[in-house]
């Protein structure tokens, strides 16, 4: 290394040097041996480009780079220059793009969080569709730090007043114990990357339809592995690192919130208190009329004289509707698919197999899948004679009793 042409690191880490000058020397020597070897990397990496305007683009000025040490490392902050610097790279810049982009950086964290808690919860794909209003936001912001750099942003006065925080923070607090956090970073990323894959899998099992979304997570895992040791170098890498680490902070807290509810319906259902059955649900969420121990999917009601009848509808002793989830076959795929949910019974009974080139259902060696719904009601019922019938006047009519029963709110399947 010439000493008479200084490298780029080596103007860099001068300016940063310059920046740190109140902090003792040794103190400014271990930060520096600390990023020299990142920056020679950096420098490493452009080649014939290492330029110090390059480091710039990449890190920030040397100036808001070391302020960014100080927080990192629980110093206090700089004390005030005249601001003129600052001014100058504000009207250079423009404060605006800025602003977005650093504001653009919280509002992802909080949406990736928020939505990968909620797939978390209901283990479902569909929650995470919200994503795709937040990661335009994301976007632009990504796109702001690799043009300008994190410079601008270091200078916002909301930035400036959260370092100065944290850094206070920092210092009133144990400072051994938060060295003993920092040497867990390197685990972090390894359990973020764990996670997603752990999560993408899930959702595989749950829905065929994620598998589209694996490699997302895949690439999700790579990413954060890889960017996570390098946010010391290149402070851009926390547009990527930060939502995705709070997606897995998001999941994994409503992972555990529904692992908590399950256990708790399973205790409860288990125990003797009320004499109530264990809370039985479908997939779609929707409870199931159990009989004993026996899932109930049909219910078939008889008159006196044995005549079946139709259009029932079922309520318990409080009113509330005994609704669970209806089905019915597709003619375009010959499938069964869920239609709705309703408390209307009798419903069709749904016959599956497959069908023959002449029309005949086998259930083995046909060619076409087939379904269908029958009306017809499989057995008739004897229903015994003699049984006391109760006075008209003994059994008042309830003030709900003639209530018009309430219209279906299934769906009716295309044909």
């Amino acid at each position: 290394m010439s000493t008479q042409n200084p490298t780029a690191v080596r103007v860099y880490l001068a300016r940063v040097r310059s920046a740190l000058a109140d902090l003792p020397e040794s103190e400014v020597e271990e930060i520096l041996e600390d990023v020299r070897p990142h920056l020679a990397e950096m420098e490493a990496e452009l080649g014939d480009n290492a330029r110090v305007e390059a480091l710039i683009e990449r890190l920030g000025s040397p100036e808001s780079y070391a302020a960014e040490l100080r927080a990192s490392g629980g110093y206090p902050p700089r004390p005030a220059d005249t601001g003129d610097k600052t001014t100058a790279l504000k009207a250079k810049t423009g404060i605006g793009g800025a602003r977005f982009a650093f504001w653009g950086l919280v509002f992802s964290v909080g949406g990736f969080a928020l939505f990968g808690f909620a797939a978390a919860v209901w283990v479902r794909v569909e929650p995470l569709l919200g994503l795709l209003f937040v990661a335009p936001v994301l976007a632009i912001s990504v796109a702001y730090v690799v043009r300008k750099g994190v410079a601008p942003i270091a200078e916002l006065p909301e930035v400036v007043k959260l370092r100065e925080t944290a850094t206070s923070f920092q210092a009133n607090r144990n400072s051994r114990g938060l060295t003993y956090f920092r040497t867990l970073k390197p685990a972090w990323w390894v359990l973020c990357a764990a996670v997603l894959v752990v999560f993408g899998l899930l959702l595989v099992l749950r829905d065929t339809e994620a598998v589209l979304l694996l490699p997302l997570m895949l690439l999700a895992a790579v990413a954060v592995v890889w960017a996570g040791p390098r946010l010391k170098a290149d402070r851009r890498l926390l547009w990527l690192a930060v939502p995705i680490s709070a997606f897995v902070i998001g999941s994994m807290l409503g992972g555990a919130g529904a692992a908590v509810d399950l256990i708790a319906k399973r205790s409860y259902g288990s125990g003797s208190y009320g004499g109530y059955p264990p809370n039985y649900h479908d997939t779609y969420g929707n409870p199931q009329l159990m009989y004993g121990s026996q899932s109930v999917d049909n219910i078939y009601a008889f008159d006196g004289e044995g005549k079946p009848l139709t259009e029932i509808y079922l309520y318990d002793e409080e009113g509330r509707p005994l609704s669970t989830t209806r089905y019915a076959c597709e003619r375009s795929t010959g499938e069964k698919r869920r239609v709705g949910d309703d408390n209307r019974y009798p419903r069709p009974r749904i016959e599956r197999g497959v069908q023959d080139d002449e029309g005949n259902l086998n259930g083995y060696n046909g060619y076409r899948g087939y379904c269908q719904e029958k009306t017809d009601v499989p057995f008739s019922a004897a229903i015994p004679k003699g049984l006391p019938v109760p006075p008209a006047s003994s059994a008042p009519p309830s003030p709900t009793s003639s209530a018009a029963a309430p219209p279906s709110n299934s769906t009716q399947p295309t044909r």
